[in-house]
């Protein structure tokens, strides 16, 4: 059996988990809560970025992307950005919906499931 390995881990969560050849990853946000939802989703793939290097992986793995947004206003400028940030030819399965977030500042929360190898 395949040992866990948990990133960046605190007493609620750990940002990254890997087990076996798969990565998934916790909900990942801009750092930048008073940004518009072009700099909210740069910052939060990002973030996906790197905590896919962390974890020994890069987006051209992804397997699964889940976008959950404050609300669907956004979403042509969010796939703007997604759609330029996607590995040609490897783009994964995605769901995006309309979410209230934990923090009403957010726009944007980004959910990840990648291969390693």
């Amino acid at each position: 059996m395949s040992d866990i390995t948990r990133i960046d881990q605190n007493a609620r969560r750990s940002r990254a988990s890997v087990f076996g050849d798969l990565v998934f990853l916790a909900g990942q946000v801009a750092d930048t809560k008073t940004a518009d939802i072009t700099q909210q989703t740069r910052e939060a793939l990002a973030k996906v970025d790197d905590m896919l290097a962390r974890a020994g992986t890069d987006k051209s793995r992804l397997l699964s992307v889940q976008v959950w947004l404050k609300t669907m206003d956004d979403f042509d400028a969010m796939n703007a950005v997604y759609d330029a940030w996607v590995v040609p030819g490897n783009a994964p399965t995605r769901a995006c919906g309309k979410v209230e977030l934990a923090d009403p500042a957010y726009r944007i929360e980004v959910i990840a499931v990648a291969a390693r190898s």
